[in-house]
């Protein structure tokens, strides 16, 4: 296949430059995923119909294709051969979320390398205002709340010596206030959630191992909490027993649960045999469960009123499980999990089981999120792409 290509003119020469772009990855691998891959490049090279064509090819012993590539920015592709030019980091993209701007779904992804937060329509794959930018040290994680019924992206990134959290109103592109200073160590991460008075809030974590609580409304710090351990990886929320709470992991394979209301730090969660990478929260059979992620490859669930591991470990993955995200698809409680591997995992937390068979990508996952329609939006290298159930 590559000598006949060497030969090929406009327009060969653009499905040539398809096949090319990852074939390092697809000449060794089985046809179904080389399916995968090739729709992936063609919607890097911005022809989505041809994407969608690749898709629904019949491979023998396979099933047909559960997921099918809606776009993706292709910012490391041949731009001589593509149809349109989309704009996108320059920096691998390490944090993302999704919400909804002015009726329209978006996702909103950060990269540490550029230093800067670019907003997507999900349908189009088009940017969406202008990309924010002054953000010192590069983007170290970013959330979604909404704040006076605006929709905002709080992201935290690092100064010289300590971490920032800036609230951004995703509708104007503007800072609202001003940034909202630790005086601590490196942001790490940071999530979002609604308390029982209705305020959002931001919790942030820091190298240092301390955990903040912040009234976004006001910008105020109303809580801190020295951690368990010194380096905080991710942290999640999530209501229990009609409490609000936070999970964090980091270091040395633990994991831990924060009474938000009361201070308390509750039972930690310990299984992991490698530093504890990824978090997620869920509702699965009315039951507020706790997902992780680790380098030991493997991704864990816990029973959050009980503090117990649920089921064994579920592997698949060869590698860090560097991100996640939780959903719902097509009316299942999912996480989905990102690696070094460069694949892609969907798990149904009822079951504990994958749904369809991994997808694999050109690059290290480092970040995904579920769209509010099930659809998943993952950033591989500089990259992202949008993908919907078939």
């Amino acid at each position: 296949m590559l000598r006949l290509m060497d030969g090929a003119s406009v327009p060969p020469a653009r499905l040539a430059a398809v096949y090319r772009a990852s074939v390092h990855l697809h000449r060794d691998v089985t046809a179904g995923v080389r399916r995968q891959l090739l729709a992936l490049d063609a919607a890097r090279y911005g022809d989505r119909e041809l994407a969608a064509r690749i898709t629904a090819v019949s491979v023998k012993g396979e099933p047909a294709a559960q997921w099918g590539v809606e776009w993706a920015t292709g910012t490391a592709v041949e731009h001589r051969y593509r149809h349109v030019v989309l704009p996108g980091h320059t920096g691998d993209v390490e944090s993302m979320a999704t919400t909804v701007v002015g009726g329209s779904a978006v996702a909103v992804t950060g990269s540490r390398d550029d230093e800067t937060v670019r907003v997507w329509d999900l349908v189009t794959g088009q940017p969406v205002g202008e990309h924010l930018t002054g953000l010192a040290q590069g983007v170290r994680a970013l959330a979604m709340a909404v704040v006076d019924g605006r929709p905002v992206a709080v992201i935290a990134s690092n100064d010289e010596t300590e971490g920032t959290v800036r609230v951004w109103d995703l509708a104007t592109g503007r800072q609202i206030g001003e940034p909202l200073d630790s005086d601590h160590g490196w942001m790490t991460a940071v999530a979002t959630m609604v308390v029982g008075d209705g305020s959002s809030r931001a919790i942030t974590c820091d190298s240092d191992g301390r955990v903040g609580e912040w009234d976004l409304a006001t910008g105020s710090q109303v809580g801190e909490l020295d951690s368990l351990t010194l380096w905080t990886c991710a942290v999640a929320t999530v209501v229990v027993d009609s409490c609000s709470h936070a999970v964090a992991g980091g270091l040395g394979g633990l994991a831990w649960v924060w009474d938000l209301a009361t201070g308390q730090i509750g039972e930690s969660l310990i299984g992991h045999t490698g530093d504890v990478c990824a978090v997620g929260t869920a509702l699965v059979g009315g039951r507020p469960v706790a997902v992780t992620g680790s380098d030991d490859a493997t991704v864990r669930m816990w029973d959050l009123t009980t503090g117990q591991q649920i089921g064994e470990p579920l592997t698949g993955h060869t590698g860090t499980v560097l991100t996640m995200a939780t959903g719902v698809v097509e009316g299942r409680s999912v996480a989905v999990t990102g690696g070094a591997d460069r694949q892609v995992r969907v798990w149904d937390l009822a079951t504990g089981r994958p749904i369809g068979r991994d997808l694999v990508f050109p690059a290290p996952v480092n970040a995904v999120a579920v769209a509010p329609d099930g659809r998943l939006v993952v950033g591989f290298g500089h990259e992202v792409a949008v993908l919907a159930r078939r």
